[in-house]
């Protein structure tokens, strides 16, 4: 009962919740990590042994990770990070006729995730507002900016001024110019989502986002308000859509029925761990669904509300590493 999570880098406490719920059951189960550089990651320094990953352009990439995971007994992968999340979908049922479960939604749902527009279409048609996009000959100010592709806030933008705008903006196809949502009068959620196999939604755990570093939640509080009920109206059930996705939402500080859906990504968010903390045990149920065969059927709505989280900069020593 090995458990395998890739690109691991500083998911040490992703890594941490996995060994926990896995020895509770197992307690010669191992929890493994891999990253491009294992001994510069501090998740990978964490976990009960850590390998080398190839690169997700090797055209070898997903032999060579089936090859590890046969060696080392793995029966279980957990993706993180968007790059890697459509290679696997795609390779789901070569993983699976090894014995080997990738906790990974379907094709189809990934890539709509992994397209801003798609999402935006995926939202309009579960009744989901949406900031509106508008066209680069027509926009109003104040807009934002962001890639179709894009994840960790790289290449987005708020412009208040046409002397923000350059021609890299306009010539640049992957680029969106959005409404400007003022965070002054909305307030930012990430929503964890657990989706069982047969794509119910089981749980639903707002993170408001109080402070983000690099992209990734730095501090944040559980809110259980008006998301709730939306999303469980909304998007009861997805097609394809398995295990954790996180979701982002604005909803307005004045009138909380005013929300609007921004994104959805269909992996373990970096704030993850205040999820689990709340008592929404998104590890314990992978292992129940994947490794024990178990049915997730009830819905879960005791999560500890109101939880704010407030990270620091810890240290993973390693001794006698060869790098002078």
């Amino acid at each position: 009962m090995n458990i395998l999570i890739t690109s691991a880098g500083r998911r040490v406490s992703l890594v941490r919740s996995f060994q926990k719920e896995l020895k509770s059951i197992d307690t010669k189960g191992k929890v493994y990590a891999i990253d491009s550089s294992p001994f510069l990651s501090s998740a990978c320094q964490v976990a009960d042994m850590c390998f080398e990953a190839p690169r997700l352009d090797d055209p070898d990439y997903i032999e060579i990770l089936i090859a590890l995971c046969k060696t080392q007994d793995v029966c279980l992968i957990i993706p993180t990070i968007d790059t890697e999340l459509l290679e696997l979908a795609k390779n789901k049922k070569r993983f699976e006729g090894h014995g080997i479960s990738v906790v990974i939604s379907s094709v189809e749902f990934v890539s709509k995730c992994r397209d801003k527009r798609l999402i935006h279409k995926f939202f309009v048609k579960h009744n989901v507002n949406i900031a509106k996009e508008y066209t680069k000959d027509n926009y109003k100010l104040p807009l934002f900016i962001k890639p179709t592709d894009g994840s960790r806030s790289l290449d987005t933008y708020t412009i208040r001024s046409k002397e923000n705008l350059t021609e890299y903006h306009f010539n640049n196809d992957k680029l969106m110019f959005l409404e400007y949502l003022d965070h002054r009068e909305y307030d930012e959620f990430t929503c964890d989502l657990y989706y069982n196999r047969d794509s119910i939604l089981k749980c639903v755990v707002p993170r408001k986002r109080i402070e983000v570093r690099d992209g990734e939640v730095y501090k944040a509080l559980t809110c259980n308000n008006m998301l709730v009920p939306y999303i469980k109206k909304r998007l009861n059930y997805i097609d394809g859509a398995v295990g954790c996705l996180t979701a982002q939402f604005f909803m307005h500080r004045a009138d909380n029925k005013k929300i609007y859906g921004i994104e959805i990504n269909p992996r373990f968010g970096g704030g993850y761990p205040l999820t689990y903390l709340s008592g929404a045990n998104f590890s314990k149920w992978i292992i129940q669904e994947y490794i024990l065969g178990k049915s997730i059927e009830d819905k879960f709505d005791v999560w500890e509300n109101e939880l704010l989280m407030v990270r620091y900069d810890s240290e993973v020593l390693v001794h006698g590493y060869k790098g002078c």
